[in-house]
This record gives C-alpha cells, sequence and structure tokens, in this order.
C-alpha cells in the first residue's frame, strides 16, 4: 500500500467532501499543502489577497450554492486574519470548514515564530475546532469537520494542522470514520407539539408566519410557501429569511425590524399568533423586548433548542429541522381544515394590504438628487428579481433589503448578525463561484468598499464578472444617521467624501468603472455594465442627505417607527 504526506491526503479528504473551491493566502506554514495543490486538478484555488476576505468567500459561496465552503490560512497571522470571517459565519449559522497551518507540534507553546493559539481563540465563535497532533487522525477530524459543519444548525468549523502533520505520511488508503456520540442534531419535530401548533393556528384570528434564515439554510422554502399559500397567511421574513418566500406575492411582508418595512412591524404590533420559524428573534427585530408583540402568543420552531424560549416567552416550542417539521405541519394543518373546512383570515389579509398602499417604503420621486431607492428599483427592474444581491453593511445594506424583491431562497447575500463591514465583494465573488449561472451584484457603500478593494483583483484574475452598485454619499453613512437623529448632528469622523475616485481604483487592478450623477444615467448604466464580462463599478454619487427609513430607534418598541415626515427639518 502506498503513502502520502499529510498535505496530500488533506486534498484527497476535500475531493471526497465534494469541495471544489478553496479560497486561501499562502505562507510559511501551509507550504506543503500549496506544494500539494501544485499538483491538484479536482479542486481549484482561488488566491484572496487578504485572508479574511478567504473566510468571507467561502462563506458567500456557501450561501448561494447550499454547499460547505473552505478557506486556507497560514498560522500566525493569516489565522488571526480569518477570524473576522469566521465569526461573521458563526453568527449567521453558514458552513465553513478554515484551515489553518501550525507550527511544529514540538513547537506549539513555545511562542515559536508565527504561532498562534487559533483553535482557543476560536472556541467561541466556532462549532468545533480540532488542533491535528497525529496524521493518523486526520483524514476522521476532515470528514468529522464536514459533518459538524453542515448538519444541526449549520456553523464553521476550524482544522489547525502542524508543519509536521503536513509532512507526515499516512497509507494512501486511510478511510476517515465519523465518531461523535455526543452529537445528535434533533431533526424530527415532536409531533404531538406540531399537531398543536396546527390546532393553535387553525383557531388563530390574525395569524403571521416569521421565517428566518434557518428556513433558507435547511432547503424548506417551497415547503413554506406550500404552507403559507395553502392556509393565506402572511409571511414576514428576517434579514437572512429574505427569499424564503417570493417577496412578491401578495402575502409576502418582507422585513420587519429597525429597518424593516412599515406594515411588517405593525403586523408584529396586531397579530395574535406569530409561527418562527428558524428565527432567533434578535434584538433588532423585537426593539424594546418588553413591548414586543404583547398581544401575541408565539410558535417558535429552531432546530437550535437554546434558541427557543432565549429572547420571548414562547407558546408551543418545536426542535427541530424546518424542512422536516413543515413537511409535518402541512401534514396537519391540511387534517384539520379537511374535517371542519379553511380557516378564513381574508379580515386580516385585507387589513394588512390597506397597510401596504398607505405605508410603501418611500424616497422622494420627484427629486433632482439621485435617489438610492431609485437606483435599486431600477436594478430590480432589469435583473426582474433574477440577480444574486450581495451587499456590505450600512446604509446600502439597509436600503438593499427594503427595495430588493428577492423572490428565491439563497439569492439575498449579507452579513446579519455581525454586520460586518466588507462583506459584500469577497462574498459575491464566493457566491458567484457557487453559482456561475447567475448575475451577481454587490450593492455596496463608499466606507465599507474601501476595507477590501484589494479583492478586485482577485475577481478581475478570476474572470469573475461581478457588478458593483456603489452608493456613494461621501459619508459612514448609518454611522452618520446616528449622530444625526441622536447626536446633535455631532458628525465625528464620518465624512470620507474625496479619499478615492473609485473610477479610477476599479480601472487599476483591470475592471471597469463607470460614474454616474443624474438620474437619467441610471439605466443606461446599469445596462451596459449587464453586458460587460468582467468585474464593474459603478459610482453612483447619490444625495447625501438621504437616511434609511422607517427606523426604530434603539431601545424603543417597534411600534415606535420613524420616517422622513417626523425628522424632516
Amino acid at each position: 500500500m502506498g503513502k502520502i504526506n499529510g498535505s496530500k491526503m488533506l486534498l484527497k479528504c476535500l475531493v471526497n467532501e465534494g469541495v471544489e473551491y478553496i479560497f486561501g493566502y499562502p505562507g510559511g506554514k501551509v507550504i506543503p499543502i500549496y506544494d500539494a495543490i501544485y499538483d491538484e486538478k479536482k479542486i481549484k484555488h482561488i488566491l484572496v489577497r487578504h485572508e479574511q476576505c478567504a473566510a468571507h468567500a467561502a462563506d458567500g459561496y456557501a450561501r448561494a450554492s447550499g454547499r460547505t465552503g473552505v478557506c486556507l490560512a497560514t498560522s500566525g497571522p493569516g489565522a488571526t486574519n480569518l477570524i473576522t470571517g469566521i465569526a461573521n459565519a458563526y453568527m449567521d449559522s453558514v458552513p465553513i470548514v478554515a484551515i489553518t497551518g501550525q507550527v511544529q507540534t514540538g513547537e506549539i507553546g513555545t511562542d515559536a515564530f508565527q504561532e498562534a493559539d487559533i483553535t482557543g481563540i476560536t472556541a467561541p465563535i466556532t462549532k468545533h475546532n480540532y488542533l491535528v497532533k497525529n496524521i493518523k487522525d486526520l483524514p476522521g477530524i476532515i470528514k468529522e469537520a464536514f459533518y459538524i459543519a453542515s448538519t444541526g444548525r449549520p456553523g464553521p468549523v476550524l482544522i489547525d494542522i502542524p508543519t509536521d502533520v503536513q509532512n507526515a505520511l499516512i497509507d494512501e488508503q486511510t478511510k476517515g470514520e465519523i465518531s461523535l456520540p455526543g452529537y445528535k442534531p434533533t431533526i424530527k419535530g415532536n409531533l404531538k407539539q406540531i399537531r398543536e401548533a396546527a390546532k393553535k393556528i387553525y383557531q388563530s384570528k390574525k395569524p403571521v408566519i416569521f421565517s428566518g434564515g434557518g428556513v433558507v439554510s435547511s432547503n424548506a422554502s417551497n415547503l413554506l410557501r406550500e404552507f403559507a399559500d395553502y392556509a393565506k397567511i402572511p409571511v414576514i421574513t428576517t434579514l437572512l429569511g429574505k427569499g424564503s418566500y417570493p417577496e412578491d406575492k401578495e402575502l409576502s411582508l418582507g422585513m420587519a425590524g429597525m429597518h424593516g418595512l412599515r406594515y411588517a412591524n405593525m403586523a408584529f404590533v396586531n397579530t395574535d399568533l406569530i409561527i418562527g420559524i428558524g428565527v432567533r428573534f434578535d434584538d433588532r427585530i423585537t426593539g424594546k423586548l418588553s413591548e414586543f408583540a404583547k398581544n401575541a402568543e408565539i410558535i417558535h420552531m429552531d432546530i437550535d433548542p437554546a434558541e427557543i424560549g432565549k429572547n420571548v416567552k414562547v407558546t408551543i416550542p418545536i426542535v427541530g429541522d424546518a424542512c422536516s417539521i413543515l413537511g409535518d405541519l402541512i401534514v396537519e394543518y391540511k387534517k384539520i381544515t379537511e374535517e371542519k373546512g379553511k380557516a378564513d383570515f381574508s379580515e386580516w389579509i385585507g387589513v394588512i394590504a390597506d397597510w401596504k398602499k398607505k405605508f410603501p417604503v418611500f424616497y422622494d420621486k420627484n427629486s433632482n438628487l439621485l435617489k438610492p431607492g431609485y437606483i435599486l428599483e431600477t436594478l430590480q427592474k432589469l435583473t426582474k428579481g433574477q440577480a444574486i444581491i450581495c451587499t456590505e453593511v450600512g446604509q446600502n445594506q439597509m436600503w438593499a433589503a427594503q427595495y430588493c424583491k428577492t423572490l428565491e431562497p439563497r439569492t439575498f447575500i449579507s452579513s446579519g448578525g455581525l454586520g460586518t463591514m466588507g462583506f459584500g465583494l469577497p462574498a459575491s465573488i464566493g457566491a458567484q463561484f457557487g453559482r456561475p449561472d447567475k448575475m451577481v451584484f454587490d450593492i455596496a457603500g463608499d466606507g465599507s468598499i474601501q476595507m477590501i478593494s484589494q479583492e478586485f483583483a482577485t475577481a478581475v484574475s478570476n474572470n469573475i464578472p461581478i457588478k458593483i452598485i456603489l452608493l456613494n454619499n461621501g459619508n459612514l453613512g448609518l454611522v452618520k444617521q446616528w449622530q444625526e437623529l441622536f447626536f446633535k448632528e455631532r458628525y465625528s469622523e464620518t465624512c470620507v467624501r474625496g479619499c478615492v475616485d473609485f473610477v479610477k481604483l476599479a480601472e487599476a487592478y483591470g475592471g471597469v468603472g463607470i460614474r454616474v450623477k443624474e438620474k437619467n444615467e441610471v439605466e443606461k448604466a446599469i445596462k451596459e455594465a449587464i453586458n460587460i464580462k468582467n468585474l464593474v463599478l459603478i459610482d453612483f454619487w447619490i444625495d447625501p442627505e438621504e437616511n434609511v427609513f422607517p427606523f426604530v430607534a434603539p431601545g424603543a418598541p417597534i411600534s415606535e417607527m420613524l420616517d422622513h415626515k417626523q425628522v424632516k427639518k
């Protein structure tokens, strides 16, 4: 039986796990792995320009494709540069496997050159992590890592591999086995609880479905649509739940929360039953917790038992996979309706329809200034909602969530829990690799894009034709908005106008730059970008005074939504 070294065994195991791409950056303690990559034909390595972006690209790939993303970095600063991306994936429950190099096993703990205790550092932000101390353990660890990352509540797993393990020899035919006796995620929901939920839904008068990222990650969107359409129950989503139910449908209320749509928040205020599926009920959704949905009972379905009852009082808890639970719920709900006839929620739906007409998301359509709402509505019209939309973080992100109607799961990709500036561009690159059949747009702000603009080189060198819609207001917009509303317009360090010519920056990396300052240039510029098979950045000079509304002030109940009229000077 032939022998191979640990680096070749690593790649062989990754191939067996179906890995297509590794997003990484070489360094001293992963040179053996990169030497093995030199001969690898089945996996393509994507050279990013910063390790943080390797993790974000793996994250974007995972969200767009539904497969586990993989990133690779060297020891010490290479590994620690992954931390923000790993934390982002952890907060948003995204399956990635991060592989890091480490000093030799005999040097661990000696403060050797470029040594960092990456397993200790990442313990709070990974589902699990491994330090591989013996070559014989490597195949099993890799198999376990992919299993843990992609099952139960998904999340990142880190594998730290010392250089002597990378070079050690192992029998080529060695197979990895999973040995995780303590890891048994609950998939099947309790049928008694599901039956109780079905009865509660049938008896309610003003129910709403509250759909989160867990619906998307469990591939339960089709079942959610089947249930909502059959029962005729309106659907509210979280930021990460966008696309779990088509936002062009009558029953869709879009996103709720701090910058959610007014009628979605009003539905929470007035409902008598919230059917939460794959959601955390985090502070950006609930606002002042003691005032959230005071008149409603809550059914909470989630695969992570720690989330149920953590933030809100739950009437019926159901632990399990959203896909499995929804399948059973549909069966049980149909049994009730077949016996008693369908529940009639038409009056409630009519009330919501009136709210939609009365409180649409607003921008001044008569203004001569360039408004982000107009730009994003034009993008929506030209792409017909068929593109993947990635976002940076800030006002650009919230405008995208409000104006870009998401019709399919895995086509709206954004940093939710961690709110990571610089996420969108590398995530767009990963998403394009994951879904080469889709057009990918990154909705960006001029602050966020500067954090990771070196990744223009990654896109151009790999012929990745992503399009960047840069909403350039010369400010760190969301921070400035808070300073305006809550800090007496004391604009401390939030003006960044004039720092960069973004058109020239895109061109310097080999991409295409377009500048737009007038409304009548918007549609032409987006059409031009769509037809260019290269990275394109459109630098839209938007109204610098435009803010994101509605806006629920921090600590306020979601019933108290500020809008343009209330803060107009």
